[in-house]
């Protein structure tokens, strides 16, 4: 079982989602602490042009958010949720910027 942590700022954001949201985000979480890396597309993936930022995808990609994760020692943290990027992207690039600030912070 892998360990999966959300940020402080994180916690809220999901807390904000609509409840069928916040399900399938929950879903998604507990497929990644069972499988952890190996867990691949479409339930995760690369964010391009973003360090070592991933996203994981709430209903095998059909939902409209996104959690914003990364690897830290021997755990997932979750820094942000991010509205879907071809729906949003003005929005999902604001949340790629909040989540790599509170990673680094994290990390320092």
């Amino acid at each position: 079982m892998w360990t999966v942590t959300y940020l402080p700022g994180s916690e809220q954001e999901r807390e904000a989602l609509p409840a069928r949201e916040r399900q399938a985000l929950y879903n998604a979480t507990m497929k990644l602490q069972a499988i952890g890396p190996a867990l691949g597309y479409p339930h995760t993936s690369a964010v391009q042009g973003a360090s070592q930022l991933r996203e994981l995808r709430p209903r095998a990609g059909r939902s409209p958010w996104r959690a914003l994760y990364r690897p830290v020692g021997d755990r997932f943290v979750i820094a942000a949720i991010a509205p879907e990027a071809q729906h949003d992207p003005k929005g999902f690039a604001r949340a790629c910027e909040v989540a790599t600030r509170r990673l680094n912070e994290l990390e320092e």
